[in-house]
């Protein structure tokens, strides 16, 4: 699958998956006033982000583990787990229901499309290390666009905490791109 290609699917299931999260926030929280300045879209979109950051650092997690010789995964999945943090944060802040994500089990995802795409990305990933580099490089450059998608009409804190996450994903797409010109 060429590049483009992978680009394509992961937008649509990108796109996809924001209506399935839909299913899994929760209003149990709603009398709080923090809760209420986010709508159960913003809610939604919140938690995607979260499993989207989970799906970027398990996916480096097991290619790493493949191509062992290749410390750009490794580098990486470190600075995914913060991203991790950030977005999960920003969830208990908000009152999104968490609950069912367990964050210790690589490969495992509370939405089916985005189990979906893990299973691809590894799949793809495990074809040669080019094809797992070139796969690290389409999850930031969807992570990018997904969170300039996220971040509008959110409140200021979430588009901090976005912004964050995209500078974060420019430094890895830069890695992602060295390796492969490297390879």
């Amino acid at each position: 699958m060429e590049v483009k290609g992978r680009r394509n699917f992961l937008s649509k299931v990108m796109l996809t998956s924001i209506g399935g999260a839909a299913l899994l926030s929760t209003s149990a929280n709603a009398k709080s006033t923090q809760n209420q300045s986010l709508t159960e879209v913003q809610k939604d979109k919140l938690f995607f982000i979260y499993q989207e950051e989970k799906v970027a650092r398990d996916v480096y997690i097991t290619l790493g583990n493949i191509y062992t010789d290749e410390n750009t995964f490794a580098s990486i999945q470190i600075s995914e787990q913060r991203h991790m943090d950030s977005a999960r944060e920003l969830c208990e802040k908000y009152g999104v229901d968490i609950s069912n994500v367990d964050e210790s089990q690589v490969g495992e995802f509370v939405l089916p499309v985005l189990q979906e795409l893990y299973d691809t990305c590894v799949s793809t990933g495990e074809e040669s290390i080019l094809d797992a580099l070139k796969i690290g490089e389409l999850i930031e450059l969807t992570d990018i666009d997904d969170l300039e998608d996220a971040a509008q009409d959110m409140p200021s804190d979430v588009i901090t905490v976005f912004e964050s996450l995209k500078e974060g994903s420019y430094n890895h797409l830069d890695a992602f791109q060295t390796a492969i010109a490297r390879a």
